[in-house]
C-alpha cells in the first residue's frame, strides 16, 4: 500500500502534466470545498474555543479549512481584517472576540465561499445581538481593488474587444485610487489562516506590503500558515493539486520572517511552531506555524532622556532597528523606541527609566540611538541632582530583613 507521501509524489507527476494553472486549481478546489467538506484540505484537527462555535451554523464550521487559530489574538473594540475568510468561521469567532464595539472584515475571492459566509449573517447577528461583520470580494495581494465594484462595471460594460479590455484595466486602477476596498491604516489587526501559501510566489512580496499598508501604526498581524523547512523545487510548485492543498506554495520558514522584516514590521515572533509536520514530500517537511508582527516604527526619533535596562537572560541582544542592548546596562533610546518597548512583545523584557524632569516633545531634539548607546544615570536624574534621603522602608522587602 502506498504511503500518503508516496501518493502525493505520484499526484505531482500527473497534475504537472495536466498544465492546469495553480490559481484556477485554488479557485475550483475551494469552490467544491464550499459545497461539501473536504477532509484532507489543510489541517482538519485545529481546535477552537467551543464557546465561540455555538453561535455558528454547522455548515460554516465544517467547511472551514485552516492550520491554526489566529482569532485568539483579537481584542475587544478592534477592527480586524481576515484574509481569505472562506466560509466565515474565523470572522464569526472574531465578531464575538471584538464585541459590538469592534468590526470584522473578511476578504475572499471565491464566490461560493462568499455566498456560504453571507448566507448565515442575519441568523448569526440575531444570536449575538449585534452585526459587526462584512464580507468583501477581493484578492488578498491587492486589497485596494473591490472586485464586486469591478463586477458591477463589467455587467454594465461587457468586454467584447481588446480596447474594452484596456478600458476595464483603467477602470480597475481608478477603483484602487478612489474606492479602496481596504483603505490605508484602517485596521488594528490582520489575521490569516492557511491562505498566504495559496498566493503565487511572484505576488507574495506585494501581499506582505499590502498587509503593512492597511494596518494602523501600532497595529499587528497574526498569521497561521504552512511553511517548509527547505526550498520547494519547481516540479512541486507546478503541481496545482499540491499548491491548492496549502503545500507547494509555502514560504520557507526563515524567508517568511524575513519578508515581514523587509516590509517594515518589528517584534516578529514565531509564536507557535508545530513540531510534527503536516506533510512530508521527498524529505521536505511542511508544518503549521503562527507568526506575530507589529507595525509602528514610523515617525521621528526624539531625545527625551529616557533609558531602558534589558533584563536578560541573553548577555546582549539587538532589535530590528539595530539597537544593541546589553543586559543590566542603561541604554539610551529615543522616545519612539521607549514607547515601542513599553508594548508587546517587548515590555516584559525591560526596566523602563524615565527622566526625573520630563522633556517636552516640542523641545526634544533628534536622537540617533541605534547601535550601542549608553545612558549615564545622571542624564535621567539631572546633572544637578544632589538629594540625600531614606524612603523610610526596609530595603530588604515589604516584610523586613530576615
Amino acid at each position: 500500500m502506498a504511503t500518503r507521501n508516496e501518493t502525493a509524489v505520484a499526484q505531482t507527476g500527473s497534475a504537472a502534466k495536466s498544465g492546469a494553472g495553480v490559481e484556477e486549481a485554488v479557485r475550483s478546489r475551494y469552490a467544491e470545498a464550499a459545497r461539501a467538506r473536504e477532509e484532507d484540505l489543510c489541517c482538519p484537527d485545529v481546535q477552537y474555543d467551543q464557546k465561540y462555535l455555538e453561535a455558528i451554523p454547522r455548515e460554516i464550521v465544517e467547511r472551514d479549512y485552516g492550520c491554526g487559530d489566529p482569532s485568539r489574538y483579537a481584542e475587544a473594540g478592534e477592527t480586524v481584517l481576515d484574509l481569505g475568510s472562506g466560509s466565515g468561521k474565523v470572522c464569526y469567532i472574531l465578531a464575538q472576540r471584538v464585541g459590538a464595539s469592534g468590526r470584522v472584515i473578511g476578504v475572499d475571492f471565491n464566490d461560493e465561499m462568499l455566498s456560504l459566509a453571507r448566507r448565515h449573517q442575519p441568523a448569526i447577528a440575531q444570536r449575538l445581538g449585534y452585526s459587526n461583520v462584512q464580507f468583501r470580494k477581493g484578492r488578498i495581494q491587492d486589497l485596494r481593488l473591490d472586485y464586486e465594484l469591478l463586477d458591477q462595471h463589467l455587467r454594465e460594460h461587457p468586454v467584447t474587444n481588446s480596447m474594452a479590455l484596456l478600458e476595464v484595466e483603467a477602470h480597475a486602477d481608478t477603483l484602487r485610487r478612489t474606492s479602496a476596498m481596504v483603505p490605508d491604516a484602517s485596521v488594528d489587526l490582520v489575521v490569516s489562516n492557511c491562505v498566504l501559501n495559496l498566493v503565487r510566489d511572484e505576488d507574495k512580496q506585494q501581499l506582505i506590503h499590502e498587509i503593512y499598508r492597511v494596518l494602523r501604526v501600532g497595529g499587528r498581524v497574526a498569521v497561521s500558515d504552512i511553511v517548509s523547512d527547505e526550498d520547494v523545487p519547481e516540479e512541486l510548485k507546478r503541481d496545482p493539486e499540491l499548491w491548492s492543498g496549502c503545500v507547494s506554495g509555502a514560504f520557507r520558514e526563515d524567508q517568511f520572517l524575513a519578508a515581514l522584516e523587509e516590509a517594515g514590521f518589528y517584534g516578529i515572533t514565531l509564536d507557535r511552531f508545530e513540531p510534527k509536520p503536516y506533510r512530508t514530500i521527498n524529505g521536505i517537511e511542511f508544518r503549521s506555524v503562527t507568526v506575530l508582527a507589529y507595525k509602528g516604527k514610523e515617525g521621528p526619533c526624539l531625545e527625551r532622556n529616557q533609558a531602558v535596562i534589558y533584563k536578560g537572560p541573553w548577555k546582549e541582544v539587538y532589535d530590528d532597528d539595530g539597537h544593541v542592548l546589553e543586559r543590566g546596562r542603561r541604554m539610551a533610546v529615543c522616545d519612539k523606541t521607549f514607547g515601542i518597548y513599553s508594548r508587546a512583545p517587548y515590555r516584559e523584557q525591560f526596566v523602563f527609566v524615565a527622566p526625573y524632569q520630563e522633556v517636552a516633545k516640542e523641545q526634544a531634539k533628534p536622537l540617533d540611538c541605534r547601535g550601542r548607546a549608553f545612558r549615564h544615570s545622571r542624564e535621567t536624574k539631572g546633572l544637578d541632582y544632589r538629594v540625600t534621603q531614606s524612603n523610610g522602608e526596609s530595603c530588604c522587602g515589604p516584610e523586613g530583613c530576615r
